[in-house]
């Protein structure tokens, strides 16, 4: 089982790893997008953090700005989020990560995407534990939790759902070995990243259920989310509650079934559609689990039914989409389920309906974010870069890997560098041409370089100024553009670059 266990986390790395980037690191799964480029805090603009060009953004990019301050009195917070009171509720994630980043914005930036990926690798070794992994069931059930559609979502956009996972499972295993005073402070801690999780105490307390202990007890998991409450309240002002999130009872979910029928006549993508409708039967399924099967001696059966009684109240802000926000949401109904029915050794059935959603989650993690101007990146001697094309250019082609880009006439080249100061790099290219011609580099309207161009690759080296963290460059040739081709659509080329890199100049 450990073998099939480390291929499960291969697979996880090897499909979060296709997000990292060399200058950008995972910040392109914050899902920072273009409108909010004039938003955005001075750290967002001054430092390099992905920017989606074609999709739109998320929640993610609030908490990762808010992590730059975690006591919410930077005065570009409020213009930066659409709700900064209802997001600054779950600060513990951007806390820790201003802790980790020791306050430096440029280790902020980086370490607060991070923070769910540790977050799965902690749900994995706690649900390990939990589940006593020995066979194929206990393994299933422990890879329907970490590559469901929740937790794969929460670490594609950077949320906070999985971190508070993480906290509440190390809760109520801490509770399972009878350490109530561990157990009571990390459920604490789990409230502070999602104000939910106070739902789960439901598997700490213990009979009799209304005794001064657990009223008391209770009194400490909540105080110190209503102490922060108190202070967003002092420092921002009453805000938006968060009850248009939730509804009659059993109206989201009916809701939300008819949208995943009605989505196969309505999405394009056939994928997305399917994958929807599964992670709500999975959903359904779950609850269902905990409404037929009476156990109220058991902790975690307690916990799926508090969380089933949650599901039947979200509205459709927390249903709509593709899967919809729900998937997250429930995250500890999916653990409690995954627990019970392994350790109940309920039918196969319950456990294989019950996580029909990992194909959400993979799907999640289908389309890897690219921009087709960026020819080339580098992060070396504390000096960051990146290559775009501009005008002129032809989209960038791709084949194995190798990447190039053909130029119609002249073409534009920014290079963008980070600190922004004054330094030297080096582009290193190879380049051709359908006839024989020159290649000339200019910078600021000045030449700088020249090459001969044949229509076989011919590798260049060039150094280049940087000034105050920009270079504008232009490549023209001698000689007007050849078609590629007799066909009427053929595009007219001038020369092409072929895996450009950017290198510091030796010492």
């Amino acid at each position: 089982m450990r073998a099939a266990g480390l291929l499960a986390i291969a697979v996880f790395l090897g499909l979060i790893g296709r997000y990292w980037h060399p200058v950008y690191g995972f910040t392109a799964l914050i899902q920072l997008d273009a409108p909010n480029d004039d938003l955005k805090i001075a750290a967002f603009r001054d430092l390099p953090v992905y920017v989606h060009r074609d999709t739109g953004g998320y929640d993610g990019l609030y908490y990762a700005q808010i992590a730059h301050d975690p006591t919410l009195r930077d005065a570009e917070l409020p213009r930066a989020m659409d709700n900064l009171g209802y997001r600054a509720r779950r600060i513990l994630p951007s806390a820790v990560a201003w802790l980790v980043g020791a306050g430096q914005p440029a280790w902020i930036n980086h370490t607060y995407p991070a923070l769910n990926l540790v977050a799965w690798f902690v749900v994995a070794v706690l649900l390990w534990q939990l589940l006593a992994v020995a066979d194929a069931r206990s393994l299933l059930a422990w890879a329907g939790v970490l590559f469901s559609a929740g937790a794969l979502a929460s670490v594609r956009l950077a949320l906070t759902d999985l971190i508070a996972l993480a906290i509440l499972a190390g809760a109520l295993l801490a509770a399972e070995r009878a350490r109530p005073r561990s157990a009571t402070a990390l459920l604490a801690a789990a409230a502070l990243a999602r104000e939910t999780s106070l739902l789960a105490f439901a598997g700490l307390a213990g009979r009799p259920w209304f005794s001064v202990r657990n009223i008391l007890r209770a009194l400490v998991v909540a105080l110190p989310l209503a102490a922060w409450l108190a202070y967003v309240r002092f420092r921002v002002g009453p805000t938006d509650a968060g009850w248009a999130n939730f509804t009659l009872p059993g109206a989201g979910l009916v809701e939300k079934w008819s949208a995943s029928f009605t989505a196969f006549s309505t999405v394009a993508d056939k994928p997305l559609a399917w994958t929807t409708l599964l992670a709500t039967l999975a959903l359904t399924t779950q609850a269902a689990f905990f409404v037929t099967r009476w156990r109220l001696a058991d902790a975690w059966w307690r916990v799926g039914l508090a969380y089933s009684g949650l599901l039947l109240f979200l509205g459709t802000a927390v249903w709509e989409g593709y899967p919809g926000a729900a998937t997250r949401v429930l995250l500890p109904l999916t653990l409690a389920f995954n627990v019970c029915v392994v350790r109940t050794r309920a039918a196969l059935a319950w456990l294989i309906l019950g996580n029909l959603s990992v194909l959400a989650g993979f799907l999640s993690l289908r389309d890897v974010p690219s921009d087709p101007t960026e020819l080339a990146a580098m992060s070396s001697g504390g000096i960051a870069a990146i290559a775009h094309t501009g005008a002129g250019w032809h989209p960038r082609e791709n084949k194995g890997r190798h990447s190039w880009a053909w130029c119609g006439d002249r073409g534009t080249l920014t290079l963008e560098a980070w600190p922004r100061t004054s330094a030297t790099v080096q582009l290193a290219f190879s380049a051709r041409a359908l006839d024989a011609r020159q290649l000339i580099l200019r910078q600021d309207g000045r030449e700088i370089w020249r090459g001969p161009l044949t229509a076989k690759n011919a590798p260049h080296t060039v150094a280049v100024r940087i000034t105050q963290g920009r270079a504008a460059l232009e490549f023209s040739t001698d000689a007007p553009p050849v078609r590629e081709g007799p066909n009427a659509d053929a595009r007219a080329l001038a020369f092409a670059l072929y895996d450009l890199r950017l290198t510091l100049p030796n010492p």
